[in-house]
């Protein structure tokens, strides 16, 4: 790479947002694929015109460029050894025209949330990319995604309504601005005069359009979009839908205008299970005429790998060797549509032999159930896979009526090649089968394997029966070989004619769709090296990173695992011990000082893994030494907290001395004095935390309830400057007496705690050893479990979830204030906009939609912010790293700024909260108070 290029790249982008380091590389070079390319640099693009300049530097330099939404790509698209350009956090903007029928997006929209504002015009995008809730618009437009209901009808090509759209020379063409248009067909009128030659020769070949045609009647991404030559005249209409699964290899799509489809409410699902795969898919032949929105296909290996999960019904251990299942769902605008499709559905099925079925059902908690059937299948194999080998996932498509056939030929090649844990799912209704299988690549015969299946894959499904080897997941690396073997040379040489005319020096994602190296998608493979039991099942899907609260800011789950299997591997070998030395420095502030361990990970991780427990692990590593004074800690927590009143009595004093205060401290690494009178206004020492005595109420006793209140509700009242100055003790108690409950602050409760300080810094032991003390506190207090004890702060309830005694019943705040509190009160509304945040304890305990359900009580104004998961206030780390909380809830004020206050379940959490929307957050318990009669 010329100095010169590196040069003008440093004038042009921010340092902050330059990466040439070692773990930025290495973190940066991982995508959901098995190949790793490690690139030379990595930029953080945050406006159109940096990528413009970018492109044009490329182009003068002739160095590669690739560019990376999310890097949920499955087959090796958004990985580069040169230049990978990410998109940053600038990149969300969305317009929503008319009634929902239409939707312009940056590449940054994540699927899911241009789902999310079309949600109230019962409208969606058409893709629906099983990654949907983690990959990008220009990730999904780029690979043209499909999904399980939009099949070839409405995924991105048949979609697409406008493009705003960078080429190779740093022009932009943007086809809903009319005097740009203009421009660019003046312009680039040698180049749209080239593509519309193109087509028309294409149009003229009749064996090459019907061989078009029949591709794409297919679901069909190998290669690049030739429809597009054929389905439009007009050569801006053909550039920008050949730009539609070009995987970034010919120009760079800045905004994008979908056509909606609808989003009906009602839905039903069922699952019916035939006795052999002929049976189950001459049944999609006739479903095929059905009002059905989606048909899944599972053979038997697939039932049998998630046969032994919760809720699985006990018969699917007992099917047949030969069975196979359909998942089916239907929906409709209205209940009596749903009804009359589920009776039309059933009678064209009649006659089918079922081995076992779960009818048609409407309720939420059955069908929902039955589609975490199908989408268990792919991380169940990951879950058993061998520590080393990898996931992967193949997609191919099948002409419909030979479906059963390619699944009996598919099995076959599994048996062949001896991958026993092989499974087949997919989409029945388009034919497009997905199989998953492990692979290792630790050696050349395992290497050789994999290289004669993929090349048998290629000629059964390519040659034999005339498919496609790419459904929805793009070429990407390991397909490129076998596009010609797909399309034949005359269609393969007009993809080299179009990447030539769009992308001239070769700088646009090289080696990705089309390439001359036969042997591509068999180097750079990943590797997996075993590195610790928590983490190894990690597959690199990438679909922790938008609920991790440190992404802006340094590392997410997936890049600190690929970081520490670097770690382990060049541990273990004694190689490259300054390589080694370099990862390990780094990682100490970007993988392990700010990491949340907040476990919102795992909620979102197919394998449910939990990367903070592997940073608790590794700071339980590094703090042997502080373990004696965590137990003096621990055994004198009382005092400790006295301690921490004291403290913050000083802090808000010391707060009207701030200048002194910063020029004592100088040198200070944490909390400058800007911090310091930021948080001061959030916090305030605890304040008169005793419950007062209740008098009954209507002549009924009030029933007794043990209350744990947290040790930061114990410590911190509410801020200096708030409306309500009461401790959340004290709301609690009046709260509740209004529903005729009675809090009990047994004697000894400022000596315990749950542990969860303790267990976040990776003191396990005196963790422990607080829980246990505690068992015995509540234990004792509420009569061996005869009282209900209620725990008001959902980390410390999430800490304690399966830890304790099971005679002792311990509630939730949530759940008591729903079950127990709510149908109790006579609530009056508030008519404003008041902000919820589901803290990531409160999430992991399911308690999204009853929080939801206690504040639509008290408004029908509820704003929830999105793309905002965890606060990263973190315990202690909003004190001692202000950055990840600044950093986690970057979007919120601009969210929150028209609501008059925020409601969570989290005191600390409140702090960062409150200081980064401007609103003061508190408990809901407040405003359920001030809203009850």
């Amino acid at each position: 790479m010329s100095p010169p290029f590196i040069q003008s790249v440093k004038q042009l982008i921010p340092a902050e947002r330059y990466f040439d380091d070692a773990i930025a590389t290495l973190a940066y070079g991982t995508d959901a694929s098995f190949y790793r390319l490690l690139p030379k640099l990595v930029l953080r693009v945050e406006t159109e015109a940096e990528v413009v300049s970018l492109i044009k530097l490329a182009h003068q330099h002739q160095v590669a460029i690739t560019f990376r939404a999310a890097g949920t790509s499955l087959s090796g698209q958004a990985i580069t050894d040169s230049v990978l350009i990410v998109l940053g956090e600038n990149w969300q903007q969305r317009e929503v025209r008319g009634l929902g029928e239409q939707i312009r997006l940056q590449p940054g929209v994540i699927g899911n949330d241009a789902n999310s504002v079309l949600r109230k015009f019962q409208r969606k995008i058409g893709p629906d990319p099983a990654s949907i809730n983690s990959c990008k618009i220009g990730g999904i437009i780029a690979n043209n995604a499909s999904g399980m209901c939009c099949g070839t009808a409405h995924n991105s090509f048949q979609t697409l309504a406008g493009m705003r759209v960078v080429l190779f020379d740093g022009s932009i063409l943007d086809t809903e601005d009319g005097p740009t248009v203009a421009a660019f067909r003046q312009s680039h009128a040698s180049l749209l005069t080239a593509l519309g030659q193109l087509a028309e020769q294409t149009r003229a070949n009749t064996l090459l359009l019907q061989k078009i045609q029949h591709k794409y009647r297919l679901k069909n991404t190998t290669g690049f979009s030739l429809n597009a030559l054929t389905e439009f005249t007009d050569p801006i209409d053909i550039l920008i839908h050949l730009m539609v699964g070009s995987e970034g290899c010919l120009g760079f799509i800045s905004s994008v205008t979908l056509n909606t489809v609808p989003d009906y409410p009602h839905r039903a699902s069922a699952l019916l299970v035939f006795p052999d795969i002929e049976q189950c898919c001459h049944a999609v032949t006739v479903l095929k005429q059905q009002p059905v929105a989606a048909v899944e296909l599972l053979d038997r290996r697939s039932l049998r790998s998630i046969e032994h999960k919760a809720g699985m019904p006990d018969w699917v251990k007992n099917l047949s060797v030969s069975a196979s299942a359909l998942l089916i769902e239907t929906t409709a605008a209205s209940a009596s549509l749903l009804q009359q499709q589920i009776q039309q559905i059933n009678v064209a099925l009649q006659g089918y032999l079922l081995e076992q079925k779960v009818p048609f059902s409407t309720d939420p908690k059955i069908y929902n159930q039955l589609w975490a059937i199908r989408k268990g299948t792919f991380p169940a194999v990951g879950a058993v896979r061998e520590t080393g080998t990898t996931v992967i996932i193949e997609d191919v498509t099948f002409p419909i009526a030979q479906l059963a056939a390619g699944v009996l030929r598919l099995q076959q090649l599994f048996d062949k090649y001896q991958y026993n844990e092989a499974i087949i799912f997919g989409h029945a209704l388009e034919g497009n089968l997905h199989f998953v299988f492990t692979q290792g690549f630790a050696d050349t015969a395992e290497v050789a394997r994999y290289a004669a299946f993929m090349q048998d894959v290629a000629h059964l499904v390519a040659v034999e029966f005339g498919g496609s080897l790419k459904a929805e997941h793009g070429t990407g690396r390991n397909m490129t070989p076998f596009v010609e073997l797909e399309w034949g040379e005359e269609a393969y040489q007009l993809m080299w004619q179009i990447k030539h005319l769009l992308d001239p020096k070769a700088i646009l994602n090289p080696d990705v769709v089309l390439s001359h190296n036969s042997q591509i998608h068999l180097q750079n493979l990943k590797p997996l090296p075993a590195t610790d039991p928590l983490v190894d099942k990690c597959i690199e899907c990438g679909f922790c990173e938008p609920v991790c609260p440190s992404r802006k800011l340094t590392l997410t789950p997936r890049q600190r695992i690929v970081v520490q299997r670097e770690i382990a591997s060049l541990t273990r070998s004694g190689a490259d011990k300054a390589r080694l030395k370099q990862l390990q420095q780094a990682y100490e502030y970007q993988g392990n000082d700010t990491c949340a361990a907040c476990g919102m990970c795992s909620t979102a991780c197919p394998v449910g893994i939990n990367t903070g427990d592997l940073t608790r692990q590794l700071r339980a590593k590094n703090n042997t030494r502080w373990q004696g004074l965590a137990k003096v800690i621990a055994s004198r927590f009382s005092t400790v907290a006295q301690t921490a009143r004291l403290g913050l009595s000083v802090g808000n004093t010391l707060q009207k001395l701030l200048p002194f205060w910063h020029n004592a401290m100088p040198t200070a690494h944490y909390m400058k004095s800007s911090e310091l009178a930021s948080l001061s206004s959030c916090t305030k020492a605890g304040s008169d935390t005793s419950l007062q005595q209740q008098p009954s109420q209507n002549n009924v006793d009030l029933i007794p309830v043990i209350y744990f209140a947290s040790c930061s509700g114990r410590v911190m009242a509410p801020a200096a400057n708030s409306k309500d100055k009461r401790s959340l003790i004290q709301v609690m108690q009046a709260l509740l007496a209004k529903a005729g409950y009675q809090l009990i602050m047994a004697e000894g409760l400022d000596n315990q705690c749950c542990g969860m300080p303790f267990q976040s810094k990776g003191q396990f032991a005196a963790a422990g050893q607080k829980q246990q003390q505690l068992e015995q506190w509540l234990l004792q207090v509420s009569d061996n479990g005869r009282l209900p004890v209620l725990s008001d702060t959902s980390p410390c309830s999430l800490t304690l979830t399966g830890k304790l005694d099971a005679r002792l019943n311990i509630s939730d705040s949530v759940d008591f204030l729903v079950d127990f509190v709510l149908p109790k009160l006579q609530l009056t509304q508030l008519n404003t906009p008041i902000a919820l945040h589901v803290t990531c304890s409160a999430s992991q305990l399911g308690h999204a939609e009853k929080l939801k359900q206690l504040l639509t009580a008290c408004t029908d104004q509820v704003v929830i912010p999105e793309g905002i998961s965890c606060c990263g206030f973190a315990g202690d780390k909003g004190f001692v790293l202000p950055e990840l909380n600044a950093s986690a809830l970057e979007s919120l004020q601009p969210q929150v700024q028209a609501c008059t206050q925020g409601v969570s379940t989290s005191r600390s959490c409140e702090i960062g909260l409150s200081k980064h929307s401007g609103i003061e957050y508190q408990h809901i318990a407040y405003l359920l108070d001030a809203c009850a009669n």
